[in-house]
């Protein structure tokens, strides 16, 4: 009997028959180079036939797509795949810890492109994929890298112009906001970051447990909402040149949009609120709106969990006095620098974010491609939960997004020490002071980092 994936209902032989699923790209509208790949004579899946890669992924959606379908791989190339999964910060430290060593036990791996990016760029601890991409021997002819989007391969490049990952999955920070809330109060969708207040305001009703808003207040979580705002003024934490720009008057008026949502129009409590905490105050219905990023949508139109199911908006963050940016989040693919493997990596990386993986991610609700080609396609537009109105913010995110954390080795003591300060202001805190303060805390530990 034919074994069918639960995603589309097409079967994998036809995909491997196909190479990567043309005739499944073809068959779900997307824009595979069909007659380019049938006619391709240099590039063979089974070059590696017989030997093992070994892939270290970190726990998410993203890596349960890949692991459920992983004999697709195998039974396409020949090799097989040793994957774990581990959760994110302990696999951050065993990153570190076998990089270090000099001998990785992985081929392959994924990394925080919002924490680790910096990192393994100064260490070189990744292979540049671009002397692969050339090859037209390792890479696949309907691969086809012009299907990602600006957003992700710039995440994914660094300074020097080394693309040492393929983007996997990108997170956009957007402004969920509570249709039914609005209407009652007769409140129009925030047209700028000042608005988001005064429409608050407005809507705030603690009496009846409504509040205007809810964001993480919990500190190094917390820092994401205050590079949001920042962005709003055109400005970034750390600038290209190493520079920091977290005590400037744009900082103090980001933190101070920060302390007046947080201190006045969220729920008591939220000094110790992370996404989870906001989600399931926002799923009840008992906010206004919530800041954070667009993959955590997906328990709001569940039935089972959220009471707001078809009155969630999902809306591009407005606009600040300079800018209007979406704070990007994401993660990236890569090749061991160390790896014995690097040919047979490269083939995993390719099929892992080749576009049927990346269809199977939007389709599941899993994560934001990188990728183009599965928002075109009308099948998922017809099926999805969330409706054309999720889509068009997911995409025109795309179009603006920046960074959201500073390109450095230190990310997670730079959300260290901010996050305190962020803290302190729910608790009454003045933030041009609490930014001096963290500014003259960090900036050794920023400087250490760059000359050590």
């Amino acid at each position: 009997m034919t074994k069918r994936t639960k995603f589309t209902g097409i079967t994998r032989r036809r995909v491997l028959e196909s190479g990567t699923g043309l005739a499944t790209m073809a068959a779900l509208g997307f824009p595979a180079i069909v007659e380019t790949a049938n006619a391709q004579s240099k590039f063979d899946w089974k070059r590696f036939k017989g030997e093992k890669v070994e892939v270290s992924l970190t726990k998410s959606p993203r890596g349960d797509v890949l692991q459920a379908n992983e004999k697709e791989f195998e039974e396409l190339t020949g090799m097989k795949v040793g994957s774990e999964q581990i959760p994110e910060q302990q696999h951050r430290q065993k990153v570190v810890i076998e990089f270090t060593s000099g001998r990785p036990s992985f081929d392959v791996l994924t990394i925080s492109l919002h924490v680790q990016k910096r990192l393994v760029a100064k260490g070189k601890w990744m292979e540049d994929l671009r002397p692969f991409l050339a090859d037209a021997s390792l890479t696949a002819p309907d691969f086809d890298l012009s299907d990602f989007g600006k957003a992700g391969l710039d995440y994914s490049t660094q300074s020097d112009g080394r693309l040492d990952t393929f983007p996997l999955n990108i997170d956009y920070w957007v402004l969920y906001w509570n249709k039914e809330l609005f209407q009652q109060k007769g409140v129009p969708y925030p047209k700028t970051m000042d608005e988001i207040v005064s429409a608050a305001a407005k809507i705030q009703d603690p009496a009846k447990g409504i509040y205007g808003f809810t964001s993480r207040g919990l500190k190094n979580a917390n820092v994401p909402v205050w590079t949001s705002w920042l962005l709003g003024q055109g400005m970034e934490t750390v600038d290209s040149n190493g520079k920091m720009q977290t005590d400037t008057p744009q900082a103090i008026w980001a933190a101070e949009l920060y302390k007046k949502l947080n201190k006045d129009y969220a729920a008591p409590g939220t000094i110790g609120y992370n996404w989870n905490e906001c989600q399931t105050t926002f799923s009840q219905g008992r906010a206004a709106m919530w800041l954070d990023g667009i993959g955590f949508a997906p328990p709001l139109e569940d039935p089972t969990k959220s009471r707001i199911v078809g009155k969630v908006g999902y809306g591009i963050v407005p606009p600040g006095p300079k800018a209007q940016h979406s704070a990007m989040f994401g993660d990236g693919i890569g090749i061991a620098a160390g790896s014995k493997k690097k040919g047979q990596a490269y083939f995993y990386c390719q099929w892992a974010t080749n576009k049927l993986n990346q269809y199977r991610l939007l389709q599941t609700g899993s994560g934001a491609p990188p990728r183009n080609s599965p928002y075109q396609n009308p099948e998922i537009l017809a099926k999805s939960k969330f409706g054309k109105e999720w889509f068009d913010c997911m995409l025109g995110s795309a179009k603006i997004s920046r960074p959201g954390l500073p390109v450095i080795v230190p990310v997670t003591e730079f959300r260290d020490v901010f996050g305190v300060a962020l803290t302190n202001m729910i608790g009454g805190a003045d933030p041009a002071s609490e930014l001096r303060k963290a500014t003259e805390q960090f900036k050794p530990i920023l400087d250490k980092s760059e000359t050590g």
